[in-house]
């Protein structure tokens, strides 16, 4: 089925922005008084809605006029989430604000591990519909397409739950899923052998079934001192490319080092970098990996955000995810993490766009959204304004009045 919509008062389609580097909002290409011209799931074409009018009717197409102002563009591309969990850590937040150290925390049984427990007590249906009512949240937040990692489990059993609770959650929600596993997050409390030795376990037996059962394509790990070295890492991810899996990593978020394993093993990202120096940061945007800001975990951490000005002043190229997780980020706002991130690293409108739409699906591996234009998947929002300026202006709080994925109003 053919549709046109519009008249739009603004469509910023993102096209021809380059991938890597700075951006001026200068060069957005802002169409007014436009339309967007669908087949089906995809886009046929943008352009002036009068225009596309004359070609809609010769296709007879369904037409559908807009009433009122709207600024469209496209969907919202979140490339990092913990969206799947059980529990809440509130009694974190609340300790961590009292002056507590992360030490402190785990020793009173918060931390990562509270909510591995958590997690292991839900079943997989129950954590498919946690999951599916956060991913709604997020789309209707304008969030069409939306990364969901695995990692509260820490065994095979416990990850194989996850994911297919996953998996599950999304035949349930609007948007796009996309899994990844993280079941090299930590090493389990109750796992007796070396890093090493869990790793080798999680390889030789996960790995096999995330294939046959098609879960998830994405392997992912936690690069850190108090989870996995660099040097640990490199016979997992060796085994992960082999199957074919794409690699993502936790990098740089206390301590350098992650970010180099990224690009040595030619990883889709590289998230977090919080605690990239200028050495990590020339690594980077000398790459095809690109980096990935969690604003929402300085936020909710009270630490310094990722360098974001200094990776895209290099040429490296730039998303941002909300890591929306019980623990670090309970926030789950992806528009009003970035903005406050654009405030305080001084980004333009045009570098947050990019960074939330094409960049973002950089990120995942999707060349088929991001953009608004012929060919790519007809998923945009429409929000309620004249001015695209006004929606990060109002740093979250604006809606979009109408969500599409696909090509339908949902």
């Amino acid at each position: 089925m053919k549709t046109l919509i519009g008249p739009i008062s603004q469509l910023l389609t993102l096209d021809k922005l380059p991938l890597k580097g700075a951006l001026k909002d200068e060069q957005l290409e802002v169409i007014e008084k436009a339309g967007i011209l669908m087949e089906d799931e995809k886009i046929l074409e943008t352009g002036v809605f009068s225009e596309l009018l004359i070609k809609a009717n010769s296709l007879n197409a369904k037409i559908i006029e807009l009433k009122s102002d709207f600024v469209a563009m496209p969907g919202w591309i979140d490339c990092h989430t913990h969206i799947c969990f059980g529990g809440s850590r509130a009694r974190d937040f609340s300790m961590r604000n009292a002056g507590k150290s992360y030490l402190e925390i785990a020793e009173a049984g918060g931390g990562i591990w509270d909510t591995v427990t958590q997690t292991r007590n839900l079943s997989q249906s129950e954590l498919a519909k946690r999951t599916v009512l956060n991913a709604n949240r997020h789309f209707n937040d304008g969030v069409t397409t939306i990364e969901v990692k695995s990692g509260y489990g820490l065994t095979v059993d416990e990850e194989l739950k996850m994911l297919r609770g996953i998996k599950e959650a999304s035949c349930e929600t609007k948007a796009d899923v996309i899994p990844t596993c993280l079941a090299a997050h930590m090493k389990p409390r109750d796992f007796e052998g070396t890093n090493q030795e869990y790793l080798k376990i999680i390889a030789e037996e996960l790995f096999p079934i995330l294939i046959s059962e098609n879960l998830s394509n994405r392997i992912d790990s936690f690069i850190e001192k108090s989870a996995f070295s660099a040097e640990e890492i490199k016979e997992y991810y060796l085994k992960a490319k082999d199957c074919g899996f794409e690699l993502t990593v936790h990098a740089d978020q206390f301590t350098p080092g992650g970010s180099e394993v990224a690009v040595n093993f030619n990883a889709k990202s590289a998230d977090h970098l919080e605690a990239s120096s200028d050495k990590e940061i020339e690594l980077l945007a000398k790459s095809n990996t690109v980096a990935v800001a969690l604003p929402g975990a300085s936020i909710g951490l009270g630490c310094a955000f990722t360098p974001a000005r200094k990776i895209l002043d290099q040429g490296g190229s730039l998303a941002i995810g909300s890591d929306w997780n019980p623990g670090s980020a309970p926030m789950g706002d992806l528009v009003a993490q970035a903005s406050i991130l654009a405030t305080f690293e001084k980004l333009s409108t045009a570098e947050v766009l990019a960074a939330l739409t094409f960049r973002a699906a950089a990120a995942l591996g999707l060349e088929d959204r991001g953009k608004l234009k012929k060919g790519l998947l007809a998923d945009f929002n429409l929000y309620s304004t004249h001015d695209y300026r006004e929606i990060l202006y109002h740093q979250g709080k604006m809606k979009p009045g109408q969500v599409w994925k696909r090509g339908l109003k949902m």
